[in-house]
C-alpha cells in the first residue's frame, strides 16, 4: 500500500506500481480475450500520452473531455492529463448532444476523447461552432477520425524530462477534474474537485479500514468512471495495489463476475435488486423439498441481522441454508467476494439482510459528487453498522443536522465550488463552510447516519401532512413484482404512484396461475394482474403511516430511462419530467 506521506496528489498513486510490477493492473475483455496492461506498460503509456498532449500545446489548467465507457484507455488519458497539470472533464456517454455542447462551451474544453463512432458523431455535432475545440479523438477505430494512439505515438520515444517539472508544479489544491452533475432540473453544474479533495477521501477510507483489500485481489468495475463514485473507488483500489478488471458491458456483468472472481466491486441498489429478483424467479420454479428449503432460506435471510448474535438453533439454520442454498449465490458472484459497496441510492433493508445472510457482505455508503464522494460508509470487517443506515462518518468530514433535518457537511473532501457559478456555490456552501446536501437525515445511536428523504422532494397533501416520497417508494419496491415507481400527491387528498412492474417475475406468476403472458401493455391491462399489484401495494404499505400510504396507482408498460429524460445517469428520478408526461393519468386517479 502507498505511504500516506507520499500521497498528496492523485497521480502519486503511480509510483507504487514500480514496486509491485503487476501483470494485470488494468484489464478489459475484447473479442473473447482479456487484454491485460501491466504496471510497466501502463506507466509508459501514460507518460507517452502526457508528452503527446504537450505536443498539442496543452498547458496546465487546460480542459480535456473524456466520454467513454470504462476501459484502460480512460485511465491512461486521466493520468496523462494529471501529469501535466491539466484538468479532466469526464462526461456520461448517455447524455444529450445539447448537454455536451453546453459543457464543452462552459468548461472551455480544448480536446475530446470518446469511445467509438456513436459518441464521436455526438461530440462532433456538439462541437459545431465551438472554436475552442481543436480535435476529437477516439479509442476505437472510426472512419475519418483520429485515434488516441496518435497522441500516444507523438510522445513515444520523446525525452521525458519535461514531465518532472510539470508534475512538481502541481499542488494538492490545484483543480483535478470538473464533473458536471446531471441534476434533476436545469443545466448541469460543474463540480470543481481538487487533488486534495479526492486524496483526502481515499485516505479517509483507508484509515477507517472500511475495506479489506490486498495486493493479490481483483476488483470488477462496471459503474461509470465519469461518476466520482466509481472513479474514487478505482483510486482506492490502486492505493491497495488491487488489479482492476472492467466488465465488457452492463449486460455481461454476471458472466464477467464468474470469470474474474473479484474480491470486491461497487454497485448500485438497482443491480442488487435485479440479482435478487432473478434468484427469486428461479426459486419460484422449484417444487417439493427444494422449494421449501429455498423459501425457508429466503424467509430466514429477510430477518437476518449480522449485528445480532444468533442463538444455537438459528446458527444451525444459517449454516444449513448457507451450505445448501446461499452457497450458489456466492458461486454466481465468483466465489471470492468479500465485499460489495452499495451507493448512489437507498438500499432496501431486506436486500442488505438477505445478502449478509448469504455470506456476501454489503457495505452501504452515502455521498455526493460535491463531497468526492464518500461522507459515510458501513464497516463490514468486523461488522459495525445498522441496517437501514448508511454507516459512520469518514474522518475527513464533519457533519451536522440542520433544524429542518438537512444533512450538512464540511471538511477536506468538500468541493471548491461550482465552476463559473458563484450563485449556486453560495447557495450550496454557507459562510461557515457547511455544504448543504439537500438530503434529510438523522443520527441513529449518535453514530450511524440514516437518510430519510430529499429535502426538495417532500410534498404536502391537502390534509397538511408531509410525505417523503423516497421512503414510500423504497417500501413499494420491496415487492418482487415492482421494478420502478414514483410517488405523487402534492396538494391531493392522498399519495398515489406510477408503477412499472417487474415483468419477468410477473410472467412467472401468470404462468403459475394460468394467465396468458402477453406484452407488457397487455399485462398491465389484465384485471388479474392489476389485482395482484393491488395486493402487493397494500402489503408493502402496512409499515408506513396512514397518510403516507399509496391509495391508487397507474401501471406503466416500460421503464423510466435516461434517454427519455425521465431519470438521471445516476438513476435519480426526474420527477417534474415524469409527472408532466403522465399528468393526465395521475389527475384521473383523483377524479
Amino acid at each position: 500500500m502507498l505511504e500516506f506521506s507520499n500521497f498528496t496528489r492523485v497521480f502519486d498513486l503511480l509510483p507504487i506500481y514500480d514496486q509491485l510490477q503487476k501483470s494485470d493492473l488494468f484489464c478489459l475483455k475484447r473479442n473473447g480475450e482479456w487484454r491485460k496492461y501491466s504496471s510497466e506498460e501502463t506507466l509508459e503509456t501514460i507518460q507517452d500520452v502526457a508528452l503527446g498532449l504537450l505536443a498539442l500545446k496543452i498547458k496546465p489548467g487546460d480542459k480535456i473531455a473524456i466520454i467513454s465507457g470504462n476501459r484502460p484507455e480512460w485511465n491512461f488519458i486521466d493520468f496523462a492529463i494529471q501529469l501535466i497539470g491539466a484538468v479532466s472533464v469526464p462526461m456520461y456517454p448517455t447524455i444529450t448532444v445539447e448537454d455536451y455542447a453546453f459543457i464543452f462551451e462552459n468548461a472551455e474544453v480544448k480536446y475530446v476523447f470518446v469511445e467509438g463512432e456513436e459518441l464521436y458523431l455526438k461530440a462532433k455535432e456538439a462541437s459545431k461552432g465551438n472554436r475552442k475545440i481543436k480535435k476529437v479523438y477516439t479509442f476505437d477505430p472510426v472512419e475519418g477520425a483520429n485515434m488516441w494512439t496518435d497522441v500516444k505515438d507523438a510522445g513515444f520515444g520523446q525525452d521525458r524530462s519535461p514531465l518532472k517539472p510539470l508534475q512538481d508544479a502541481v499542488k494538492p489544491s490545484d483543480l483535478l477534474t470538473l464533473i458536471y452533475t446531471s441534476g434533476t432540473t436545469g443545466r448541469p453544474k460543474g463540480v470543481m474537485l481538487t487533488h486534495h479533495n479526492i486524496v483526502s477521501n481515499v485516505k479517509a477510507l483507508i484509515r477507517g479500514k472500511f475495506f479489506d483489500l490486498y495486493e493479490t485481489d481483483r476488483a470488477l468495475s462496471f459503474l461509470p468512471l465519469c461518476h466520482i463514485y466509481e472513479r474514487t473507488d478505482i483510486y482506492m483500489y490502486m492505493s491497495y495495489g488491487v488489479s482492476v478488471y472492467y466488465a465488457e458491458s452492463m449486460e455481461t456483468i454476471a458472466d464477467n463476475i464468474k470469470e474474474v472472481k473479484p474480491s470486491m466491486f461497487a454497485s448500485v441498489p438497482r443491480l442488487l435488486e435485479k440479482v435478487y429478483d432473478k434468484i427469486l424467479a428461479k426459486g419460484n420454479e422449484l417444487t417439493g423439498i427444494k422449494r421449501k428449503l429455498f423459501f425457508g432460506a429466503i424467509e430466514f435471510g429477510l430477518q437476518y441481522d449480522p449485528m445480532v448474535k444468533l442463538g444455537f438453533v438459528d446458527s444451525i439454520k444459517l449454516a444449513v441454508y448457507r451450505k445448501l442454498i446461499f452457497s450458489k449465490w456466492r458461486e454466481a458472484l465468483g466465489g471470492n467476494v468479500r465485499l460489495i459497496a452499495s451507493g448512489s441510492a437507498a438500499l432496501q433493508p431486506r436486500l442488505s439482510r438477505v445478502f449478509w445472510a448469504a455470506g456476501v457482505p454489503v457495505s452501504e455508503g452515502y455521498g455526493l459528487t460535491e463531497t468526492s464522494p464518500v461522507i459515510s460508509v458501513s464497516q463490514v470487517n468486523p461488522p459495525d453498522f445498522r441496517i437501514g443506515c448508511v454507516g459512520t462518518l469518514v474522518d475527513s468530514m464533519e457533519l451536522k443536522i440542520a433544524e429542518d433535518g438537512e444533512i450538512c457537511v464540511r471538511g477536506d473532501s468538500v468541493m471548491v465550488g461550482y465552476y463559473k457559478n458563484p450563485e449556486a456555490t453560495a447557495e450550496a456552501i454557507d459562510q461557515d463552510g457547511w455544504f448543504h446536501t439537500g438530503d434529510i437525515g438523522e443520527m441513529v445511536e449518535g453514530k450511524y447516519l440514516k437518510i430519510t428523504d430529499r429535502k426538495k422532494e417532500i410534498f404536502k397533501t391537502s390534509g397538511g401532512k408531509y410525505v417523503a416520497p423516497q421512503l414510500v417508494e423504497n417500501k413499494l419496491k420491496e415487492s418482487a413484482f415492482i421494478e420502478q415507481c414514483m410517488v405523487v400527491g402534492e396538494g391531493q387528498k392522498f399519495p398515489s404512484a406510477l408503477i412499472i412492474p417487474e415483468f419477468a417475475a410477473l410472467g412467472v406468476w401468470c404462468k403459475q396461475h394460468g394467465i396468458p403472458v402477453g406484452t407488457p401493455e397487455e399485462l398491465i391491462n389484465n384485471k388479474d394482474v392489476f389485482r395482484k399489484l393491488e395486493e402487493e401495494v397494500m402489503s408493502t404499505m402496512g409499515s408506513v403511516a396512514k397518510y403516507e400510504q399509496v391509495k391508487k396507482f397507474v401501471l406503466l408498460p416500460r421503464l423510466f430511462t435516461v434517454q427519455d429524460g425521465e431519470i438521471t445517469p445516476t438513476l435519480k428520478l426526474k420527477r417534474k419530467a415524469i409527472y408532466a408526461k403522465h399528468e393526465k393519468a395521475i389527475l384521473a386517479l383523483y377524479e
